[in-house]
Formats: structure tokens, C-alpha cells, sequence
């Protein structure tokens, strides 16, 4: 599996408001890219231009040489965490995401079963989503992302909620992810974590990115 997402001069406004300044970037297969600026900065922008929930005012998003919202609606292969996961109150954790995983029809219960492990949630828990935690709700959030074991993965502050323990397996999932190759793209408040977590920090200011750097070596990329 390769993967190459690529922005091209993408620009976004809403309400005469410019959000995504002429983005021009290259994110590709076997590494995680660590969006890094304060609240407001445009890192969760850029994840759902991304996703194909936005389109831009100019510019493109291609996903392998296929331009989003022209060739396709959306990525063929995407899993994503963006902002607060939702799902339905009165199913279970395994419930919730056998209804997300039938769409596709890609994955069987035992996939899902491991997967629910994986995040530290019990399988045959019989506690609906509505009595969820904070914390089991951003776990479960961040296995419907991971689950069909898309070729990218979006996840906008998955250390969000989670005690130390938690961290520490989205430490591990973003390793697996990134081992087999998936384009991971990930958002942390925390920039010790976020440096921790990625191969390459993309630094966004006011819709801008104004630096991209390799966490091991610092060098600059660009500027």
C-alpha cells in the first residue's frame, strides 16, 4: 500500500473569512504528520479538507493523483477522529461499530472484537454509549477510525480524555498504523506529545503553515 495526499495552493474562505491560506503540501504512506498551532490556527480545517467535508474556494486536495470533489467525493480509504465522536446512545461500544463496519461490509466481529481491545475497551461490555465516559468515548472514537485499517487515518486530539494508560496505547495504535503504512495525521494542544507521537511537525499560523520539520533530525523542510 502507498498513499500520497497532496495539496495544491488550497485555499478556503467562509463568509469572507480567509480559514486556509494557499496550503501546498505532501503527506505520504509510513509516516505521522503532526498538525502543531493554537486553537483557531486551522489544523482541524485542513483535516476535513482532507476528508472531502469541505471544498476549497481554490485549489485542489489530491488523494494518489485523484482530485477531491471533482474525480471523487472522498477518500476511498479514510478513518477519521474529528473533534468530539458521536455515535448512537442506546447501542454498546460493539453495536456502534458493527453498524459503521456493515457499510462496507470489510471487517467481521472478531475484527471488531480485537479492535475494541486494542483501545482498551472490553468487548462484551453491555453498557450502552450513553454511559460512556469521557475517556471510553474517545476510545471507541478512535477504534471506528482505525478499524477497516484505512490507508490514511485522521485523528484530531486522540490523547483528549485519556489517562496516561490510554496515551500510551495511542502511542502504540499510531506505531501500528504507521508500520503498515498508513498516512497518519494527527492534532495534539500538547506539543511535547504531538512531537512525541510524529515523524514530521507541520506548523499552521492564522490559515498559514509557516514551517515543516522532522521531529528525529529538526532539520527544516520548508519555510
Amino acid at each position: 500500500m502507498s498513499t500520497l495526499i497532496e495539496l495544491n495552493n488550497y485555499c478556503k474562505t467562509i463568509k469572507k473569512v480567509e480559514i486556509l491560506k494557499n496550503i501546498t503540501l505532501k503527506m505520504e504512506s509510513g509516516k505521522v504528520y503532526g498538525l502543531k498551532g493554537k486553537n483557531g490556527s486551522g489544523k482541524t480545517m485542513m483535516m476535513r479538507a482532507i476528508c472531502g467535508l469541505i471544498l476549497p474556494t481554490s485549489g485542489e486536495v489530491k488523494i494518489d493523483g485523484t482530485i477531491i470533489g471533482k474525480d471523487i467525493s472522498f477518500p476511498p480509504s479514510i478513518g477519521v477522529l474529528l473533534e468530539n465522536p458521536s455515535f448512537l446512545n442506546e447501542y454498546t461500544g460493539f453495536k456502534n461499530l458493527k453498524i459503521i463496519a456493515s457499510i462496507q461490509d470489510k471487517i467481521d466481529d472478531n475484527q471488531i472484537n480485537k479492535v475494541l481491545t486494542l483501545v482498551g475497551l472490553d468487548p462484551c461490555d453491555k453498557r450502552t454509549y450513553r454511559k460512556y465516559s469521557l475517556g471510553m468515548k474517545q476510545r471507541l472514537g478512535i477504534a471506528a477510525a482505525i478499524m477497516e485499517q484505512p490507508d490514511i487515518v485522521i485523528l484530531d486530539e486522540p490523547i483528549n480524555a485519556l489517562d496516561e494508560a490510554g496515551a500510551k496505547q495511542v502511542r502504540e495504535i499510531l506505531k501500528q498504523q504507521k508500520e503498515r503504512g498508513a498516512v497518519c495525521i494527527i492534532a495534539c494542544h500538547d506539543s511535547e506529545e504531538l512531537e512525541f507521537l510524529s515523524d514530521e511537525i507541520i506548523e499552521i499560523y492564522e490559515g498559514k503553515i509557516m514551517g515543516q520539520y522532522r521531529v528525529e533530525k529538526g532539520d527544516v523542510i520548508n519555510n
